[in-house]
């Protein structure tokens, strides 16, 4: 099926042949015969490739043929987009005259490499040697015995044009009959934590059929609640035939910290890295699509050891998920959860949903038809899913009767025995009735291995860029992508649409992925896409790909093949970090799509190059500005610079760039200020970032005009612009806005009270007004003393999802949205002057026949900081008002308080899961009022002020005892802390039930504690984990340092930065790993160290007074894995320490000269160190590179 994207390449070519622009050029140059002749041939050539494509199937001759044609199409196309782009060129000089000086000497220096006539005799020469080849391929067309046919029906259709949303966290079909299995695997996960006798982290198979619907089972599971209240760190990595160690460990290592992990391939680190970003976390690892049979080593003799016995809590597990039974037998130690398909009746409601559905009608016919569809798809929800989506186009029984037949021959015929085989006939099938502008953009997403997160934005874009959605006349085309990619999740071709916000940006961005499945049949449907493994391993030949995705690495080891192939027309480089000198090397003459993350630094030659060029990716790049040459790309539709911090200039001449549609300048924190005149780019649908300034051609009416501008757009330097001209940016006109966030200055530090212009600022904010469907409104340093009129109206915030309202001191109210019934997020921080969140809130309203006053019906994130005025919820209430169910946040998830020091109380809450407040009680008036009878919901407590706690009163406490049983951590803070959670009076003794289950512990900064807390750990009998860190005054001395810690299910302690800490306690058996780090003054380590049979783990770094380790080590029987850093008293290891350590695997020591001279060769330790697997023991540093390595920061 590879060729079957032919037709629409050869449409496109010959379409772009008969565009008037590049006739008009055409005759000019004197070739417009030869662009008509090219443009009846290529008509005359569409005619016979239905036939080519059917003969195709099984005639090898005929696919060389087609082959041969694609490859003569697409220099074809390159020649007429020479011609286009020469008329764009035109264009823009027409439209600038005298171009500003800073591209005078670009334009001269394109001229004198590329003048007029050698363009003119290039062009024409290529276009004859298109001809000579077009038409040597006709003559072959007799011999071959192709003939004209009639294309289907289907093949035409377009996606229809009009705006289509898909839902966020939607795209997977309804799911059907899974709730039971979803209860039973989360019954398994949540179960293991009973059973303590588990030392390793387990492993749960899910084993089924490919398509029944193991890895939507697992996103529900991952998903579900329970689930994320449950672990402490939760992964997702999609393994697909990759099962190797180092990409499972760095995928691991960047999941937990959300970080780019560079670790080597040499395993040699890979424990070390894991121990510390995971550690005894109790975590879930979900292992999607694990096939390979024969990867029982790698499990065994590589991952296992890593995965499972050296990191985790108590409860920790694995999930895979996998078709293969030997693969289950292989790596669970659970007993496999088998997925059966789904039944005859939940099959039929499942498909039936979807297919009578956008004007279908249930007919009785249509009915029997589709039952018999329902058959043939055996239970299995993914074809189901893209059979349902298929059938809603279809209005004729005819048409359901052929579709119901071909479904019934391609599963009789398929060619495995496999059902994995008999579902890709019927997504094939399936397919096969896509219009073709949707074939080139599914197989497109070939191009992205299995499981990835493809950005929509960028998706779309790319599309666009390579031509695969057309349109004539006044058509949209970026509204058109967006009704293709619709119609591609509707259909379950795309899945999993879901918002993210990445690591390395604070902003959300709508992701979907591909079935592994249907990555296969992708992959089938087009050579185009391949990977550099299948480039290497000659799997795909280069002459046939024209879509590469790579990194860095990966294109240094290809680059010979890439340097005679210059018809590549998408390279996408990931991780790209540093200077690409092969990219130099590449003749990337015809590439549409660029992707350069992360350069170093860009030259004017590596752009001008690619005129055909119309997406260039230069993100997160270390670049200062942008070469003037940039404005000769005449064809460039979409610029992406997300993220690229030292960015302070782009082009002058970009109000020239035509056809540029998509400005990315998100977090491009050192812009100056814009190009002048972007108002010209009347094309514009997304500008993210516009910064005000008052020259000519940089003021905000230079929005005016743009009518298209959708998505995010941030505006800078708002105290710039005066309040009678801010109508001019006519944002209520812009529909297609989602996120308007408005800066008074150019960043975060502005403060409006240094600005003593900001009179003005009322009148600019009230001439902003949007449109009433935002998203997310944010506002920062606006200086007025109320928000404008606009936002007193609460049906302008009917859709809005967020609001961030921040250093805006004088203003003392809040936009209307107390009652929205869309806020999710609300952040207020800096609004010295705002005394009530709520005003003129209506009770009857808000509350109904309910005691409690509910507002924020949706809100569910609330983050309140240096508020230091606001004392009341809202105005009904009395200023102080103690707590009460007076006022109900419905479904608020998360409550973040920070210095609010005249706040007396929070509200209630039966969602709340995580409430995190702090403050100082200098400041205080009263203690704070924590109502835990209003949270039954409550499972972590990070408490850094002074607070009184408020238990249900008797008469319910019984009732609601069960409900405060959730809590599992609590983070104390500061003396006030520790006094709120541990010093509590009698009527709050019922407090330490809710502590009873509470199995993580910190304690940081807290002066008063000197001696170790045993009495207020006495009602922690579950804890897992304790750290304590900051605790200046802690020394550990007298009885209690004797005394074991009354921690029976501990198994992690860390102790940071305690400079005062002389002795540590007897610590509990249970314990499995421990670090001790900066306790500058500790002289010695637990006396009961050696009897803790099953510590793992054990770290100690910079306890510069501590002499040597303990005797008894020897006693660590379970020790994996030992680090020694900068303890320069330790010179030896206790006598015979290394001879008894027989689990012991890894081995660090540092800046501890007289350990490591005897560890290293010729020391007395050498022998018996160096048969530890891995050791990381470095040289002694001589004095005077310690000097150096000092001084250097200060050069």
């Amino acid at each position: 099926m590879a060729d079957t994207l032919l037709v629409p390449v050869v449409a496109r070519v010959a379409g772009k042949a008969a565009d008037e622009l590049v006739q008009s050029v055409a005759r000019t140059w004197g070739v417009d015969a030869d662009r008509a002749m090219l443009e009846r041939t290529l008509l005359a050539v569409q005619r016979v490739l239905p036939d080519a494509e059917a003969k195709g199937e099984s005639s090898p001759v005929v696919r060389m043929w087609m082959r041969e044609l694609k490859a003569v199409a697409y220099r074809a196309d390159d020649v007429l987009d020479d011609l286009q782009h020469e008329a764009l060129r035109r264009e823009a000089s027409e439209r600038e005259p005298e171009p500003p000086m800073a591209c005078k000497p670009t334009r001269r220096y394109l001229t004198l490499r590329n003048p007029l006539l050698l363009r003119r005799l290039t062009v024409s020469r290529s276009l004859r040697k298109v001809l000579k080849e077009l038409n040597g391929l006709v003559l072959e067309t007799r011999a071959l015995g192709l003939a004209e046919r009639p294309a289907a029906r289907h093949r035409h259709a377009h996606a229809p044009c009009q705006q289509v949303r898909v839902a966020l966290n939607g795209g997977s079909a309804e799911i059907f009959g899974r709730d039971g299995d979803r209860d039973e695997v989360v019954k398994l996960l949540l179960d293991q934590r009973h059973h303590q006798d588990q030392k390793n982290v387990q492993v749960l198979p899910v084993v089924g059929a490919g398509g029944v619907g193991k890895t939507t089972l697992a996103r529900m599971v991952y998903t579900d609640r329970r689930v994320q209240k449950h672990f402490e760190l939760r992964m997702w990595h999609c393994v697909s035939g990759n099962f190797g160690a180092a990409s499972v460990v760095r995928s691991v290592v960047e999941l937990a910290t959300g970080e780019r992990c560079d670790l080597p391939d040499a395993g040699r680190f890979w424990r070390a890295r894991l121990q510390q970003v995971v550690g005894r976390k109790r975590f879930l690892l979900v292992l999607d699509d694990v096939r390979d049979d024969e990867e029982r080593e790698k499990w065994e003799g590589e991952l296992k050891p890593l995965l499972c016995t050296c990191i985790g809590g108590s409860g920790s597990v694995i999930l895979v998920t996998t078709r293969s039974q030997q693969v289950s037998a292989v790596m669970g130690s659970l007993p496999s959860k088998e997925l059966a398909r789904l039944t005859e009746e939940d099959s039929w409601e499942f498909f039936s949903k979807k297919a009578f559905s956008r004007g279908v009608q249930e007919r009785p016919e249509l009915v029997a038809i589709g039952r018999r569809i329902v058959h043939v798809c055996k239970g299995l929800p993914l074809a189901l899913s893209t059979m349902g989506g298929l059938m809603s186009s279809k209005q004729e029984a005819q048409d359901w009767e052929a579709i119901a037949e071909s479904c019934s021959s391609d599963t009789d015929t398929s060619t495995g025995s496999g059902t994995d085989d008999e579902v890709l006939s019927m997504l094939k099938l399936s397919y096969g009735h896509l219009p073709d502008e949707m074939k080139q953009c599914f197989a497109f997403c070939a191009v992205f291995p299995k499981d990835h997160e493809m950005e929509k934005d960028r998706l779309i874009q790319l599309w666009m860029a390579n031509g695969y959605v057309g349109g004539e006349g006044t058509v949209d085309l970026a509204q058109k992508s967006e009704s293709v990619f619709s119609e591609l999740v509707w259909r379950s071709f795309l899945q999993d649409v879901e918002g993210k916000v990445f690591c390395n940006s604070l902003h959300e961005t709508v992701i979907c992925r591909m079935h592994g499945l249907m990555h296969d049949l992708a992959k089938d449907v087009s050579d185009e896409c391949a990977s550099s493994e299948e480039l290497v391993r000659g799997k795909a030949a280069m002459e046939d790909v024209y879509h590469l995705r790579v990194s860095c690495h990966e294109l240094n080891g290809i680059n010979g093949l890439l340097k005679g192939t210059p018809s590549l027309h998408t390279l996408l480089l990931t991780q790209s970090e540093h200077e690409h000198d092969h990219l130099k090397e590449l003749k990337l003459k015809s590439v549409r799509s660029l992707c350069c993350e992360g350069l170093s630094a860009i030259h004017g030659h590596q752009l001008i190059n690619t005129a055909h060029l119309r997406y260039l990716d230069l993100s997160r790049s270390k670049i200062v500005s942008l070469p003037d040459s940039l404005c000769a790309l005449h064809n460039l539709q979409s610029l992406w610079l997300n993220g690229c911090s030292r960015l302070r200039y782009l082009p002058d001449c970009m109000s020239a760039m035509r056809k540029i549609s998509y400005i990315h300048l998100l977090e491009c924190d050192s812009l100056e200020r814009m190009p002048p005149k972007l108002g010209r780019l009347q094309n514009l649908h997304t500008l993210t970032t516009f910064i005000v300034d008052t020259e000519d051609g940089l003021g905000i009416d230079e929005l005016r005009d743009l009518r298209h501008l959708g998505n995010r757009l941030e505006l800078f330097n708002l105290s710039k612009v005066k309040d009678d001209g801010s109508e001019a940016a006519n944002l209520h006109e812009k529909r297609n806005l989602s996120e308007l966030v408005l800066y008074w200055g150019r960043d975060r530090d502005y403060d409006p009270l240094d600005n003593e212009a900001c009179d003005e600022d009322e009148g600019v904010l009230e001439s902003l007004v949007p449109h009433g469907e935002l998203k997310v409104l944010k506002l920062h340093g606006y200086g007025g003393l109320a928000v404008s009129k606009w936002m007193r109206d609460s049906r302008m915030f009917q859709c809005l999802r967020e609001l961030v309202v921040t250093e805006c001191p004088r203003c003392k109210d809040l936009p209307v949205v107390w009652l929205s019934p869309s806020l999710e997020v609300l952040e207020l921080s800096g609004m010295i002057g705002l005394t009530t969140l709520c005003t003129n809130v209506d009770v009857a309203e808000a509350a109904g026949r309910s005691a409690s006053r509910q507002i924020f019906p949706k809100l569910r994130r609330m983050r309140l900081q240096y508020l230091p005025e606001l004392e009341r919820w809202t105005d009904q209430d009395s200023a102080g008002e103690p707590a009460g169910a007076s006022v109900m946040f419905p479904m608020l998830e998360e409550l973040r308080v920070y210095e609010c020091y005249k706040l007396a109380s929070f509200p209630a809450s039966p969602a709340l899961t995580l409430l995190s407040c702090r403050g100082d009680s200098g400041r205080c008036l009263v203690p704070v009022s924590m109502p835990m009878g209003s949270w039954p919901s409550l499972v972590h407590l990070d408490i850094g002020l002074l607070a009184e706690v408020v238990m249900p009163v008797e008469d319910t406490q019984s009732q609601n005892q069960r409900h405060l049983n959730t809590m599992r951590s609590v983070k104390v803070l500061g003396e006030d802390g520790f006094v709120s959670v541990f010093n509590l009076s009698k009527s709050q003794l019922g407090f330490r039930g809710c502590l009873a289950l509470v199995e993580k512990l910190e304690i940081g900064s807290c002066p008063s504690v000197v001696h170790w807390p045993v009495e207020e750990l006495r009602c922690l009998p579950r804890l897992r984990s304790l750290d304590v860190w900051y605790c200046k005054n802690l020394e550990g001395k007298g009885a209690s340092s004797e005394e074991t810690l009354p921690l029976p299910q501990l198994e992690w302690l860390s102790i940071q930065h305690c400079e005062s800490l002389l002795e540590i306690p007897r610590l509990p058996t249970s314990l499995e790993q421990m670090a001790v780090r900066c306790c500058s003054s500790l002289v010695a380590l637990p006396s009961n160290l050696g009897s803790l049979a099953k510590l793992g783990h054990l770290c100690v770094d910079d306890c510069g007074e501590m002499k040597a380790l303990p005797d008894g080590m020897d006693g660590l029987a379970s020790l994996e894995s030992l680090s020694v850093e900068e303890c320069p008293g330790v010179e030896m290891f206790p006598q015979g320490l290394l001879q008894r350590l027989p689990a012991l695997k890894f081995l660090e020591i540092k800046a501890c000269p007289g350990l490591q001279r005897r560890c290293r060769q010729g020391g007395e330790y050498f022998g018996l160190v160096s048969s530890i697997s891995n050791i990381d023991i470095p040289a002694v540093e001589s004095n005077v590179k310690k000097f150096v390595k000092k001084l250097i920061p200060f050069c």
